[in-house]
């Protein structure tokens, strides 16, 4: 199995920035995305941002031109740069990972524990 641990939440203020970061570990494993969603209490969880392994990357219309996905070379590690945040983006963050196994050649999409991201004055 792989695990996906999020890292980098936190309490900024209007305006501020923030750098979350979600590591898979574990099995060895290729990567066919990664991405973000977040969940704000009371609603859904929603979409945030993809990054495909070619690099292809697609946002959320409420956070585009704010926050930029990327990965490490490896990709094994996906990163969300959260800029010009806003009350709005006040969630938990989730980390999720389209990942094939190589042991046993299996698809399947894992998800972290989520961070929280909070921003208040």
């Amino acid at each position: 199995q792989v695990r996906l641990v999020e890292s980098g939440g936190g309490l900024v203020q209007p305006g501020g920035s923030l750098r979350l970061s979600c590591a898979a570990s574990g099995s060895v494993f290729s990567t066919r995305a990664m991405g973000w969603y977040r969940q704000a209490p009371g609603k859904q969880r929603e979409f945030v941002a993809t990054i495909t392994s070619g690099g292809s990357t697609n946002y959320a219309d409420s956070v585009k031109g704010r926050f930029t996905i990327s990965t490490d070379n490896a990709k094994s590690t996906v990163y969300l740069q959260l800029n010009s945040l806003k009350p709005e983006d006040t969630a938990v963050y989730y980390c999720n990972a389209d990942l094939v196994t190589i042991v046993n050649m299996l698809r399947r999409i894992y998800w972290g524990q989520g961070t929280q991201v909070t921003v208040s004055s």
